[in-house]
C-alpha cells in the first residue's frame, strides 16, 4: 500500500481524536443558525476555494432537504454567483466580493457562517465586519489556530490540525452534524 494513504488515515483519525474536547463549540455553531432559521431569518455562507464548496453543500442541503421532507429554508452560498463574484471583484476588488454581498442580502437576525482552513482571507473579515454592521450573527468554522478570524464571531469551531485537507474533512463533518440539528429542530 502507497504510505501516503496510510499517513492521511492517520492524521484523520488524530484530527478527530484531537477535536472530541471542542465538540459543545460544534453543537453552539448549530444551535445558532438553527436559532435563525426557526425565527424566520436566512443563512449567507462562504469560502474560498474547497471551504466554497463547504458553503454551497451547506446551503443546498437547507434550500433542498439532509435526511428528511421539510419545508426548504432560506439559504444562499455567496461563492456561488459567478457574475456576482466577478462583477464586485472587477469594480472594489476581491476582498469585497463577500462584504457586498451580505450587503446587499444580509439582515438583522440573519446569520453569516464562514469556512475558512486558516482564518486569515481578507474577504472573509470584511465579511463578518458587515455582517455584525448588519446586526447578523456569525458562525466560523475554521482550523489552523484559527487565523485572524479566531474570536470574532459569536460561534466558532477551530479544528485543532495545522493541515489543511484534515480541516476540510472535519467541517464536512460538522456541516452534516448542522444539518441534522436543524432538522431534529424542525420536526419536534
Amino acid at each position: 500500500m502507497n504510505p501516503l494513504v496510510s499517513q492521511h488515515y492517520a492524521e484523520l483519525v488524530q484530527s478527530v481524536a484531537d477535536a472530541k474536547a471542542s465538540l459543545e463549540e460544534v453543537d453552539r455553531c448549530a444551535q445558532i443558525i438553527a436559532d435563525t432559521l426557526m425565527a424566520g431569518k436566512k443563512v449567507l455562507a462562504a469560502g474560498n476555494g474547497g471551504s466554497a464548496a463547504d458553503a454551497l453543500h451547506l446551503c443546498e442541503e437547507l434550500v433542498g432537504r439532509y435526511k428528511n421532507n421539510r419545508r426548504a429554508l432560506p439559504a444562499i452560498c455567496l461563492a456561488a454567483d459567478g457574475t456576482a463574484l466577478t462583477c464586485i471583484g472587477n469594480d472594489f476588488g476581491f476582498d469585497q466580493i463577500f462584504a457586498r454581498q451580505v450587503e446587499a442580502l444580509g439582515a438583522a437576525g440573519d446569520v453569516l457562517v464562514l469556512f475558512t482552513s486558516s482564518g486569515n482571507s481578507a474577504n472573509l473579515l470584511l465579511a463578518l465586519q458587515e455582517a455584525k454592521t448588519r446586526g447578523m450573527r456569525t458562525v466560523v468554522l475554521t482550523g489552523r489556530g484559527g487565523g485572524k478570524l479566531k474570536g470574532m464571531a459569536d460561534a466558532e469551531w477551530l479544528v485543532p490540525s495545522q493541515i489543511g485537507a484534515r480541516v476540510q474533512e472535519l467541517h464536512s463533518w460538522a456541516l452534516h452534524v448542522i444539518l441534522e440539528v436543524v432538522e431534529a429542530r424542525l420536526l419536534t
